[in-house]
């Protein structure tokens, strides 16, 4: 993608953004990161979260993508609709995927752009990628050259099959994976075409895998002094998620999709009812409930005040409970529409009854009170959108602390650190590169 930032200046440095020393078990570990969107960009945020220097590589020719996908602090659009010359530091997936990471530009098509990224590779002992197969073999940068360049290094691959195998050279993003893997088919409504999933789910799942990987593998190095080629595929790591699913047709010879599969928020076994979403008072609001045996019906059924209908001879036992559903779900929504998701919830819990409000964005944004006790969600300050939120990993240790110190890089902006004091450069040097558009 050719985009309208060829000619854009590198910011000037500004003292508060300065990298700072890192800390964390991964202090010390330089990763010179290839990687764009999600399933790259989100993997090697972890390992800035917790110490490492991530050196996000880019050229102005072809920015990361997230820099112009329309999610923007207060602006809407399409997601598909992007802005030729949109500002390139407001993109908000990219704000969210490069934090903690420093940023800088260079065009690899010049001789001299490429020796700065030999360079850099050499002090590095992390490089990851999660190009389309073929784009690093092109460039020359194949396990054993980077090897040559950075003795021992460990070498993420992060793609949507895997670099082995005769659909390696296949591109894919992550609803291609979805649909591969499996997953898209067995979403949807019973009897219904499979409804796919819009969201590049894997695209974040896959990441995981992906950290988790690089992780394993820079832990070996620091036992054993040998690096590693890392090949993670994105749709493997997919049908690692529908284990359940192929069990029940292996064993059970069950068709994946039948008119009664996939049941939705309806639970066979054990035979319970109700259990499902069921809407509440306001616009697209739900509360769900589940109910699995006697006495939870009976405390169910105290809570709701102990209607006449509760004494249908057709919601007597659970097995009759169960094969009236429909019945049961209009009377059970008859109550819930009246009251609040909330409000809902509270009386059955308070009840003794599974009882959840669902929640939206918003909700777990501003006043889920785990998420608010647990520190889920952060704000940083950004020189083109001001204070956002974001979200932070969700693991705590009694020790370590995630380290957040700077949000997204803008384009180009540790150019002059990078170029400067990592490899060496003098200032007129990279004055000079600058002038002549190779960073």
């Amino acid at each position: 993608m050719t985009v309208a930032t060829e000619g854009a200046a590198t910011p000037t440095p500004d003292p508060s953004r300065r990298p700072v020393p890192r800390v964390g078990p991964l202090a010390g570990v330089r990763v010179a990161d290839f990687c764009w969107m999600g399933v790259g960009s989100v993997a090697t945020r972890m390992l800035g979260d917790f110490g490492a220097e991530v050196i996000k590589i880019e050229n102005r020719r072809r920015i990361d993508r997230p820099r112009l996908l329309p999610i923007y602090k207060g602006e809407a659009r399409n997601y598909g609709e992007e802005i030729a010359d949109a500002d390139p530091n407001r993109g908000g997936l990219h704000n969210n995927y490069s934090r903690n990471k420093l940023g800088i530009t260079v065009d690899m098509k010049t001789a001299k752009g490429r020796e700065l990224v030999d360079r850099l590779i050499a002090a590095s002992s992390v490089v990851t990628e999660n190009f389309a197969p073929g784009v690093m073999e092109r460039w020359g940068l194949t396990y054993e050259a980077l090897n040559e360049l950075s003795p021992e290094v460990v070498y993420g691959r992060m793609s949507g099959f895997g670099h082995s195998g005769p659909h390696a050279h296949f591109k894919s993003y992550g609803p291609i994976v979805q649909a591969v893997s499996g997953l898209s088919f067995i979403s949807g409504l019973p009897g219904r075409e499979p409804s796919g999933w819009g969201l590049s789910y894997m695209d974040n799942q896959a990441a995981y895998y992906n950290s988790a990987a690089l992780m394993m593998a820079i832990l070996r190095r620091n036992k054993t002094g040998k690096g590693a080629e890392v090949d993670v595929s994105a749709v493997e790591v997919g049908i690692s998620m529908i284990g359940p699913d192929m069990l029940d047709v292996t064993v059970n010879k069950n068709a994946t999709r039948r008119p009664d599969f996939p049941r939705g928020n309806r639970l066979d076994d054990p035979a319970a009812a109700p259990h499902g979403v069921y809407p509440s008072a306001g616009e697209d609001r739900w509360v769900a409930i589940a109910v699995l045996d006697q006495a939870e019906w009976e405390r169910f059924v105290h809570a709701i005040g102990d209607p006449d209908w509760t004494r249908d001879s057709r919601f007597a036992t659970p097995s009759e409970r169960h094969a009236h559903q429909d019945e049961l779900d209009r009377h059970v929504s008859a109550w819930t529409v009246q009251r609040t998701r909330h409000e809902a919830m509270e009386t059955l819990q308070a009840a003794g009854v599974r009882a959840g409000a669902v929640q939206d964005a918003e909700d777990l944004n501003e006043t889920d009170p785990q998420l608010v006790a647990r520190g889920t969600f952060f704000e940083l300050d950004h020189p083109v959108i001001g204070e956002a939120r974001f979200e932070g990993t969700p693991i705590a240790f009694s020790r370590t602390v995630q380290q957040t110190w700077r949000s997204a890089p803008l384009l180009g902006e540790d150019n002059h650190y990078v170029f400067g004091e990592v490899l060496g450069l003098s200032g007129e040097e990279i004055a000079e590169l600058e002038d002549e558009g190779v960073i």
